[in-house]
Formats: C-alpha cells, structure tokens, sequence
C-alpha cells in the first residue's frame, strides 16, 4: 500500500512499511523513512508507485483550469474530493486526486485551506482583486526585466533616469527598478555603481562621492530655512585698534584677527579679536536650531556646506572695512622677554583694516625677510611685533612637550591646496610653518588655552579637548570633555576649542560660556546657558565628535579622489615619491600615500620612481609598481621625522586655525601605519572655501 500525505506543509507520496495504530512508518522514493500520522494521509492507493503518482500529479496539476474548479466549487467549506467528480468525470482516480489537491494547495488567491484536506473558495469580489494584483506583478515583472535587459545592453531605461543616484544611495530593495539594476549587476558581475556610471545614470564618480555624502548627512538638502540673528547689544563698547585677518584668498568665515599697540616701559598689547556669532544667536533659537544640527562647516576641495547661512556669516564675519562684533583676548607682552605679563577679556565691536591674504603674502613673509626688516607689506609693522611672540610661544610650548617625554614638532616644508573649476584640479604647493602660520596657529592655541582657564576660574562649564599618557604605552587620543585636563599634544595646561565659532559648534558653545562670564564676573556660573553637569552638553559634545569625524572622512576621500583625477588629467604614468615605511610610499607632486606591492625594502626617505598602473575613481583606488629607485638618504643628511607615519591625533581639525595647531596636536612617539589615502592638506586643516 501507498499514501499521499502532508508532511512539513509539503505533500509527498511513499511506501507503507507498518502500521502501527495511527501511525504509519513509510519508505519515500529516496529511501528516506518517515513516520506519518494517519490524520496527515489524504490519499491512499494501491497503484501507480508512490514516485509516479507524484510525476504524473504534478503534470496534471498544471493542466487543471482553476477558474472552472472555482466556478464548481461550493460556497462551503468542502473537501477537496468533492470537486473530483465535477470536474474529471468518472475518471478520478489516486492521480487525479493527488494532482486535485496539488493544484487547489498551490493557488491560495482561488481556494483557502480550511483544515488538512479542506478548502473553501474565495468570494468573487476578493478573488477579481487578488487577480487584477497578480496581473500587475506580472506586467510590472515584465516591465522590469525589459529594465534589466538594458541594463546589462548598457543603456540606462528612461524610467531609471531620476531615480539613478537614489538606487544607489538610500534606495527601496523592493522596489523594481531597485530589482532590475541588482539583476543586471550581478548578470554583469559589476558593482551597481559601476553599471549606473557606464550607462550614464550617474554623471561621474564624484557626484556620487558627493551625492553618498549628502544622502547620509543631509538628506533634506544643504539650503537653509529663513533665519535672521537677533539683535546685538546696544551697549557694546567700541574697542580703540585696528585689527586685521590673515586666511587663504578664498575664506569667507573670517573668525579670527589680531591687533598689537605700542606701550610704554617695552610692553606691547596685543589682541586676539574672534568673531562673536553668540552675541547674536541664543540658545534655541532658530538660528541656533540650524548650528546644531550641522555642528561644524564641512569643507571638500573646491566646495563646502556651512554650518550657518551666508546671511548670518555676514553679520558676524570680520571682513575688512568696518567694525565687527568680536570676543577679544588681549595680553600684555614684555617685548624683551617676550613673556606674558597680564591678560583680558571683552565683547566689543573692533574695526577691521585688513584682510590678508596667504597668496599674497607668503612669499614676502619670510624667516628672512623679517630678519631683515626688508619687504613692502601691509602691517608690516605689526607683524615684526607677532613674529617673536609666536617663536616665543612655540617653544616654551616644546619645553611643556618636553616634560611629558614628547619631541619637538616638526613639519614638512609643503603643504597643498586644491583648487577645482569644474572637473578640472588644480594642486598646487604651499609652504607649511611659514612665519605668517605660526603666527595665526600659535595666537590662537594661546586664546584657546587661556579661555579655557578663564572657564574654569568663574567656575563655567566649557567642551575641552585634551591628551594624556602620549609619553607611555597604549592608544593615543584626543578626548573631548566638560572639564578640563592637559593636553600634551600642545604642550598647554587646558584647551578648548572657542576660536571658529562661526564654523564649528563647539566654539559657538564656548563662546556663549565665555560670555556669561565677561558679562556676569562672579555669578556666571548661574548666568552661563549650560550649567555645570549639564546633559545636553554632554550631548553636544557627542555629537559633534562624531559628526565632525565623519566630515573629516569625506573631506579626506575627496581629496584622495582629487589627488587621482590630477594623475588622470595630467597623464602622469610614472610619478616620484619617497618612502616612508615597508611599502608606504608619499607622492612628491600631490599629498597621495599609497601602499606599493613588491616595493622591497628601503630605507626611510629614500626616493623612488613609481609607475601608475590603473586608477579608479570609482572605488577611489591606485595601483602602483616600483620602476627605479632614484636615489636614498645619506648619513650626512639624516630623514626629516614624517607625520605622515604617526597617528595624527586630531586629524579631525577641518577648520583648526592653521595645519601648524592640528600637526601639534600629533605625536610622533604614537605611531601607527596610515591608510593609503592622502594625508590631511592645508585645506583639511585650515578650510580656505
């Protein structure tokens, strides 16, 4: 004897072996054995075998018409061989029966199951919209295999043509298009990105670089809603200097300016006049809303996203030409000793003379040129006066390094700045530690580390940052905290971020501190917008630390990809660099490190000449091979120490004050191998957009 029967919501047919009571123990065609309950057969029979009922079922399954087994079926429940009769006649055999049920199990939007071996039709109002959605699928599957057929023909369906940077962005799986774009990729055995950019749905690598960035961060788009600041305070004290900036051609966040006054017995007052958006935002405010949700201007080469709107830029960026609100640090310095005698803090209003430009003046600014006295520039004057200053304030911070068992800093001779017009790269080199950047890196390590302590004086919470252990075993890392703590990266007792407020959240934050306490001496504390132990500073600090990472990330694979479109667009095929460690090797002509397989070994610095293989723009990758070495270092002229080795301890610094405070912040006893990308550029670490 033979069943039919159900077993694991599949039906089966096999060879009774035994019976016992109401459980049957049966063989199936596989020689599989089975225990089946007698209330799971449906069918039993004699004839044909269990392997060719189940053969011929399925061939008469498929030939059964449901819509006329529909129109025979009652309205009641029923069981399923009540309908053999009506609709194979007299011939309704095991096979029939097998293959009724087959077909009845298989077509769920016709007949529900109502028990094992019961079904019941589906009303004909439910039947007519389950049938007009499946003809829908049906058309639409067919719609989208004419997708994926052109597709993988390399021609981008017209439907897909809106849609393109979303399927590959934040896109619907479910979705057809989705569908079809998948299917043909992996027919073609390309990544989706490759497929859409060969049949032009994206129009190059770099929008979707972009287009993956925005998707991410700024899903709702980069415009900004209609805010104005509120008004400034009418009592604002007029400040008797003339300040003026020093930033690349292309700044228009103008935060920071300096100002130096003759006075008597050899002392000098200089200023350090930040711009003050807070003295026009408030805490949860509109204006505020927005600040907060960006929490730093990010900056890419050729472009950035503001973390405020132009219009409130403008109010509070000190361009040339006016008085600007500012919070001004001024010390007292004895010019022989160049020690700091005596230091204030005010809100005022500062004029602004001049803005300076590094174009314009690095190459007259020089270590020589300033020795000298020679050279016809503007400010000329104060500039000699800030030149020893930051010389002064450098080393003394290498003596605090020093105590904590770090080096000197030390930095390359070039740095670069990328210029994009278009889908054109310009890179060119700049020199890196030119006096002109000591001076603005220095100046504002000093008012971030004194306000920093005028914080914690008036007993104000601020957002630090600091470093410790960097002398001793272990990871090396930047923290941010509501306390503070040195940080020895900098060689500075305390230090908290308050000189880019009108680009980093952090500083605005700071700056709202700061002023309670100029504002409000003794009982700032009670008067500063976050209190001591606040959570939603502890929130702010969080966020904008991984916000601000992430920037940086973009920031820097931009770069890369620039640094690969420039190898592109210039043909260069061979390129010289030098090596830095294993195979490691930093390109002369743009600021590209790449890992070279079967390089050898060679000594640190060693200067090697490299031939481009492939680039792709796509996964933002380079493959190089050696050619030839050119030629290696001396004894007699000993490697210069390469940050590019080192753990760049903030390497996060997108808007540091200049790449000379972010590569103080790096310590060359953490080391650890860098990624093959471009290390940060003077864009990375003092935004010139």
């Amino acid at each position: 004897m033979n069943v039919f029967f159900e077993e694991s919501g599949s039906f089966k047919a096999g060879s009774v072996l035994s019976k016992q009571g109401d459980a049957f123990q049966v063989e199936l065609p596989g020689g599989r054995r089975a225990k089946v309950r007698a209330k799971d057969v449906l069918i039993e029979f004699d004839k044909p075998a269990a392997s060719e009922l189940m053969q011929e079922a399925d061939a008469i399954a498929q030939d059964i018409d449901l819509d006329f087994l529909w129109e025979c079926a009652p309205e009641d429940e029923f069981p399923f061989a009540s309908l053999g009769a009506d609709y194979f006649g007299d011939k309704f055999g095991p096979t029939e029966r097998a293959a009724l049920v087959l077909r009845m199990h298989g077509a769920p939007v016709y007949f529900r199951r109502k028990g094992r071996g019961q079904y019941q039709r589906a009303p004909q109002e439910q039947l007519q919209m389950a049938l007009a959605s499946l003809e829908r699928k049906r058309q639409q599957a067919l719609v989208q295999a004419g997708w994926e057929e052109e597709l993988k023909a390399g021609t981008l369906p017209e439907a897909l043509k809106d849609k393109a940077i979303g399927l590959l962005t934040k896109p619907d799986k479910n979705s057809s298009e989705y569908k079809a774009l998948e299917a043909a990729a992996a027919a073609r055995s390309i990544s989706q990105a490759r497929l859409m950019l060969e049949c032009g749905g994206i129009a190059s690598a770099r929008a979707l670089h972009e287009a993956r960035f925005l998707s991410e961060f700024f899903p709702h788009g980069i415009g900004f809603p209609s805010v104005q600041p509120g008004e400034l305070p009418e009592d604002l004290p007029e400040a008797d200097v003339e300040a003026f900036s020093i930033d690349d051609v292309t700044t228009t966040e103008i935060d920071d300016a300096f100002s130096v006054q003759d006075l008597a017995d050899g002392r000098v007052r200089v200023g350090i006049h930040i711009a003050a958006p807070a003295l026009g935002i408030a805490r949860g405010d509109g204006v505020d809303a927005i600040a907060r949700t960006r929490l730093s201007t990010v900056y890419m080469p050729g472009d950035k996203i503001t973390m405020l709107p132009d219009n409130v830029v403008d109010v509070f960026t000190l361009a040339e030409g006016g008085l600007r609100p500012a919070l001004s640090l001024y010390i007292i310095v004895n010019r022989e000793s160049q020690e700091i005698v005596a230091t204030e803090t005010r809100a005022e209003r500062v004029f602004v003379k001049s803005n300076l430009r590094h174009n314009h003046l690095d190459e007259h600014v020089t270590e020589e040129t300033l020795a000298a006295g020679t050279g016809d520039y503007p400010h000329k004057e104060d500039i000699a006066v800030l030149w020893p200053l930051a010389q002064a304030l450098f080393e003394k911070r290498q003596q605090v390094r020093a105590t904590y068992g770090l080096k000197r800093e030390v930095q390359r001779n070039n740095d670069f700045n990328f210029y994009v017009e278009g889908e054109h790269i310009t890179i060119t080199p700049r020199r890196r530690g030119s006096p002109l950047d000591l001076i603005v890196a220095e100046l504002a390590i000093l008012a971030n580390s004194s306000w920093g302590a005028f914080l914690n004086d008036h007993g104000v919470p601020g957002i630090y940052r600091s470093q410790r252990g960097l002398g001793g075993p272990g990871p090396k890392r930047t923290r941010m905290q509501t306390t503070p703590a040195p940080h020895e990266g900098l060689g500075v007792a305390q230090y908290a971020w308050s000189t880019s407020p009108l680009r980093r959240y952090v500083d605005l934050v700071n700056q709202w501190q700061l002023l309670a306490c100029v504002q409000h001496g003794v009982t700032a504390k009670l008067a500063a917008p976050f209190k001591p132990k606040d959570a939603d500073l502890f929130a702010v600090m969080q966020g904008f630390d991984d916000t601000y990472t992430a920037y940086a990330d973009h920031q820097r694979r931009m770069e890369y990809f620039w640094c690969l479109r420039w190898l592109k667009q210039e043909n260069r095929r061979q390129v010289p660099g030098s090596v830095i460690k294993d195979d490691l090797v930093r390109l002369d002509e743009i600021p590209l490190i790449l890992h070279v397989p079967g390089l050898g070994v060679h000594a640190r610095g060693t200067r090697v000449m490299l031939e481009v293989v492939s680039i792709d723009e796509l996964t933002v990758e380079a493959s190089c091979r050696l050619l030839h070495v050119i030629d290696a270092p001396t004894a007699a002229a000993p490697v210069e120490e390469d940050e590019g080795e080192e753990e760049i301890i903030d390497a996060t610094d997108l808007s540091a004050e200049s790449e000379a405070e972010a590569q103080a912040e790096a310590s060359p006893e953490s080391q650890s191998e860098p990624e093959s990308q471009p290390e940060p550029s003077s864009d990375a670490q003092e935004p010139k957009q």
